[in-house]
């Protein structure tokens, strides 16, 4: 009787043995699985991230130059409202001159 409950016995210890196998199995795939699926999506972000930089730094230089072209906007702004201005428009589109001015006109 004793020899059939100790093979019982080491018998159930088997089967929770194996139970208890296929459980750390199932988990250790699990957490593999976990760390492979945060890696490649971290990839991605770092993929992301790069992209994202890079567009800021274009993003930055189009500020800059828009800034520059300001600058020169409100330059010539102000050239406009001045007599010299209008004296070289005067030249340039409409042919005048002051009267001592002589005008050399080249032949053709």
């Amino acid at each position: 009787m004793k020899h059939i409950k100790e093979k019982s016995r080491t018998r159930q210890q088997r089967q929770r043995m194996r139970a208890h196998r296929r459980s750390m199995v199932l988990i250790s795939s699990v957490i593999m699985l976990l760390i492979v699926l945060v890696s490649v999506g971290g990839v991605s972000l770092r993929a992301k991230n790069e992209a994202y930089k890079k567009q800021q730094a274009e993003l930055e230089d189009q500020i800059k130059e828009e800034k520059d072209r300001t600058k020169e906007i409100e330059k010539y702004k102000d050239y406009v409202g001045t007599d010299a201005y209008v004296e070289d428009v005067a030249k340039e589109k409409f042919g005048l001159v002051y009267e001592d001015e002589i005008v050399l006109k080249p032949t053709k």
